[in-house]
């Protein structure tokens, strides 16, 4: 990815006028666009806190961490990326998800390359789904010894914390399914939205970031979902007769990238989704009222938010090119959840598991974890305070290296 001020039509207006041409659109994605999130209760909270833990996942030191799976060189079309990818198809599979492998190949400046977007979607079926994504490559570099680069904020970790947090909310996502096939759910609009992770092959570029030379995964997918239509009667709440394309039932993309160090600073990009920014640093400032940070090595987490709150005139406006531009381009809400400034070690070799902070990890796994159950209307078990203090505990002597 890389800074600079997208140029294109607006695209409220392309919006307004695809909707006068196109009503039907309104009664899929756009009628959730703007809601308010139930805020969880103090109990829920601290379940999600409490389990699955919140470190295990993202430990660069266990060799079994969803981390450490993904900590290696991965270019596109290389040995490795196919063995991250097959991690992560694996993974969801083991969640009794629905996974897509998504391979076609493109010209770049190396010749013509295969790439491979893997897309994991919890129900099929539902109408609509809010995708959380991230690229899983790494960058190409042609020489030695910059071609171990690993990418651990970009975006190894990342990928580490989407999948984190498959693994907390799927009993959840299960729950609420139960209780929609029951007509036991108070508000079946937000409980027909699902979850879809997308991991983006072949983000960064091979040579100098251009049109052609970058974003080639989400590149393809978007212009793939601009054209493909929703067979009838595959969907849930879908009113048959009329042509819908994927694209048009994403209610939004949330993209994450260049996260796990410490100390990150995310600004709100778009104005259109300035109220999901909200919601996350809600999520955040809820955490830390529960005490989720209050351990020593993380106490700092406490004192300083991860998110620019400053003047609303402040907004990014979608400066930092990444993969969520094409579907901006196509309609599409985005979350752009990336730091800025760029972490330091930032396509440096440097940028390994010492780059990572896992305080710094674990709060973004919480904070995903307490965002998206919000957002998709979850019901997480009541759990006592000092259930999650005690889980707190555990990761603070797992932290120190305190076990006594």
């Amino acid at each position: 990815m890389r800074n600079r001020t997208m140029r294109g039509p607006g695209v409220s207006l392309v919006l307004w006028v695809y909707f006068l041409c196109f009503p039907w659109i309104s009664l899929q994605a756009s009628t959730l666009g703007r809601r308010d999130l139930t805020k969880l209760s103090s109990g829920a909270i601290a379940s999600l806190i409490a389990h699955p833990d919140p470190i295990r996942n993202v430990d660069p030191k266990n060799p079994n961490s969803h981390l450490s799976k993904i900590l290696i060189p991965r270019p596109p079309d290389t040995a490795n990326n196919t063995l991250v990818k097959d991690y992560l198809v694996s993974t969801m599979k083991k969640l009794d998800w629905h996974v897509e492998e998504d391979t076609f190949t493109d010209q770049t400046p190396y010749g013509v390359k295969r790439f491979t977007n893997v897309i994991a979607t919890k129900d099929p079926s539902a109408s609509r789904r809010v995708v959380l994504a991230a690229h899983f490559d790494s960058k190409f570099f042609s020489t030695y010894p910059e071609s171990q680069f690993v990418g651990a904020t970009d975006s190894a970790a990342p990928c580490a914390f989407m999948l984190d947090l498959a693994e907390a909310l799927d009993p959840l996502l299960n729950q609420r399914m139960e209780r929609l096939e029951n007509d036991e759910e108070d508000d079946e609009d937000v409980a027909d939205t699902t979850l879809q992770l997308v991991f983006f092959d072949g983000e960064e570029a091979f040579k100098d970031w251009t049109a052609t030379d970058s974003i080639y995964g989400a590149r393809h997918l978007a212009k793939k979902w601009n054209i493909d239509y929703i067979i009838p009667h595959t969907k849930r709440r879908l009113l048959p007769g009329y042509s819908i394309t994927e694209i048009s039932t994403i209610e939004h993309l949330i993209l994450l990238d260049l996260l796990g160090a410490p100390n990150p600073l995310i600004r709100s990009s778009f104005i259109e989704t300035e109220w999901l920014f909200q919601g996350m640093v809600d999520a955040e400032t809820r955490l830390t009222q529960e005490g989720a940070f209050n351990s020593t090595n993380d106490a700092a987490l406490t004192e300083r938010s991860f998110f620019y709150t400053g003047p609303k005139f402040a907004f990014g406006f979608g400066g930092i090119e990444d993969d969520h531009v094409p579907f901006v381009r196509m309609g599409v809400d985005v979350l752009h959840v990336i730091t800025n400034p760029f972490p330091g070690v930032w396509h440096k070799l440097s940028d390994d598991a010492s780059a990572l902070d896992i305080p710094t990890m674990r709060k973004w796994n919480l904070i995903l974890r307490v965002f998206m159950s919000e957002y998709l209307g979850l019901r997480p078990p009541e759990t006592s305070r000092s259930r999650a203090e005690d889980v707190t505990q555990k990761s603070r002597s797992e932290l120190t290296g305190d076990t006594s």
